[in-house]
């Protein structure tokens, strides 16, 4: 799963927040990494440094393998609690999404029980 970081002119882009915020990405959503071709980050000050309440973003865009890309968003006070929030908002978006997907694949519907359900004959 290959990770990008984009910030806007707002935020200290630093080697060390751009580590920061690729390791959160990786080790919450690494039990995806064989699914997601790419997760790209954009970090942005909404109020441009002049402080207040959730005022730092995450958005975070990740690309299934063979699916449409999908998108969250997060806003906190600081840019870490941003990107937990966000990497943790796709992580249930992802969970929702394959979860469903694989449940598709010969599961039990209402219409065509197996037929050695009980009540499937």
């Amino acid at each position: 799963m290959q990770i990008q970081i984009n910030t806007d002119s707002n935020i200290d882009s630093g080697e060390k927040l751009i580590r920061q915020v690729e390791e959160e990405i990786a080790s919450t959503l690494a039990r995806f990494s064989e699914q997601i071709i790419s997760v790209e980050a954009h970090l942005s000050d909404q109020n441009a440094g002049k402080g207040g309440p959730s005022d730092k973003r995450c958005v975070l865009q990740a690309r299934p393998a063979g699916q449409q890309p999908v998108a969250v968003s997060h806003d906190a006070a600081t840019i870490s609690d941003a990107c937990r929030g966000a990497a943790e908002s796709m992580a249930h978006l992802l969970a929702s999404r394959f979860g469903r997907l694989h449940e598709t694949k010969g599961g039990d519907s209402i219409r065509h029980p197996h037929k050695n359900h009980p009540h499937g004959d």
